[in-house]
């Protein structure tokens, strides 16, 4: 698998446009997500996969692109202590609203700050050494420079710590604005906002975006110095994506759950 890395301009570049994109998407976006009569099962669910992955709670946790904070509301909620990291500031609006609703829980609510996923260290609230897993969902495929964002992630962790990803092969084929993809996607920034985030430019420099396999995913985090990698479908998910059907410009795929430990 061949990766590509962006020059400093290109990064800032491409990570704006993907920022204007999702902060454009963030309120229908989380709508869907914590609405709908699925989300008592799809919580379930994602309980079910992370409590498998993760170490025994609690146990220190970095969500990197966490969006909305599905994930660490989540995960705060099994008893974590939790950090969610996003450069989209639309998407950590809404996290911090869903924080703001736990206060006063038995368990302390996650804290989100802005910050790059390739590079979360270059964020003051975030320490090299300083948690037991660095988790994502939906990122590894938009997340430039992935090779370089994994390989820091690992110094991120404490010795024997996991990184633990969600995701799916969605456009293996190319993002392909012809092919009608991202055009019922809501958002403030009007229509064929998807094509305009996910240019040419930007898909050249995501080596995930249109990856035929989750074990190039694998692959990544091997070479990235991961060892105990392994790669699990997610049954569970698939089943609720065929029963209930998926978000607005997306195709139901099966999702994987990727993981390794520093050694």
């Amino acid at each position: 698998m061949t990766l590509t890395t962006s020059t400093t301009t290109d990064a800032t570049s491409v990570q704006d446009k993907l920022d204007q994109y999702w902060s454009g998407r963030a309120t229908a976006y989380d709508a869907y997500q914590v609405g709908g009569e699925r989300y008592a099962l799809d919580r379930a669910a994602w309980a079910d996969v992370w409590s498998s992955a993760l170490p025994t709670a609690p146990a220190d946790v970095l969500d990197v692109g966490t969006g909305s904070g599905y994930v660490a509301t989540l995960l705060a909620g099994l008893g974590h202590r939790v950090t969610g990291l996003d450069s989209a500031e639309g998407m950590l609006e809404r996290a911090r609203d869903h924080a703001d609703r736990l206060t006063g829980d038995d368990r302390p609510a996650p804290r989100f700050v802005r910050g790059d996923a390739v590079d979360p260290a270059a964020t003051p609230q975030v320490e090299e050494g300083a948690f037991d897993a660095v988790v994502s969902r939906y990122v590894l495929w938009t997340l430039r420079d992935a090779d370089v964002a994994v390989q820091r992630w690992i110094r991120l962790l404490r010795p024997g710590g996991l990184v633990a990803c969600v995701d799916a092969t969605w456009y293996p084929e190319g993002i392909r604005p012809e092919a009608g993809h991202g055009e019922e996607v809501e958002t403030t920034e009007g229509p064929g906002a998807f094509a305009r985030a996910y240019d040419a430019e930007v898909q050249a420099a995501l080596p995930l975006a249109a990856a035929h396999t989750m074990e190039d995913a694998a692959d990544l985090f091997r070479a990235a110095g991961l060892e105990d990698v392994t790669l699990t479908r997610l049954d569970a998910l698939l089943e609720l994506d065929e029963r209930f059907g998926v978000a607005p410009g997306h195709e139901v795929r099966p999702q994987y759950l990727v993981t390794g430990r520093r050694p």
